[in-house]
């Protein structure tokens, strides 16, 4: 299946001179969504998995359908005072600025074998801070699967050898 078919390209939006990829269009054709889950989810077996690791909001929509299919637990990654419990956190660069991730103390346990799932590699940011975290509670990265690569702004490359699985590149 062509995923590309059911992506809306939505031009200067957010802002003036931003292509934004629209995934809601994925989202709400069963059979792409299905198809877009069930590849994640191989790629998941191939690289064994024990648990899918997601930053909100959009990691969730991609990583919690891959572990309900393979029986496993997912564990979010969120913005500060979103987690009810005692957290770990990340810092990362933005443009202008910096963010901050968090993570329960305890959602990894010391060598699982982790998955992080998103929409989007762009920059690379959000997900080398959710590597950081993982990696600060022991746990073992073993893939990280999208949607949606966006070749030109080099995510890849704050994510050194990590395995990447992509099913869409712009």
């Amino acid at each position: 299946m062509d995923l590309k078919q059911y992506v809306t390209t939505v031009e200067n939006w957010p802002k003036e001179g931003i292509t934004f990829r629209d995934i809601t269009t994925i989202m709400d054709n069963g059979s792409a969504y299905k198809y877009a889950t069930d590849q994640i989810v191989e790629y998941a077996k191939e690289v064994g998995a024990e648990i899918v690791v997601g930053p909100e909001a959009r990691g969730f929509i991609i990583g919690c359908p891959v572990a309900y299919a393979l029986e496993i637990g997912f564990a979010p990654v969120r913005k500060p005072g979103k987690l009810p419990r005692e957290v770990i956190s990340a810092d990362y660069g933005l443009e202008y600025g910096k963010d901050t991730l968090t993570m329960h103390h305890d959602a990894i346990k010391p060598g699982q074998k982790v998955l992080i799932c998103d929409d989007l590699l762009a920059t690379g940011g959000t997900v080398e801070a959710t590597v950081r975290l993982v990696e600060q509670l022991g746990g073992q990265v073993v893939g990280c699967a999208f949607l949606i690569e966006l070749l030109e702004l080099n995510g890849r490359a704050k994510l050194g050898d990590l395995a990447i699985k992509t099913l869409i590149q712009y």
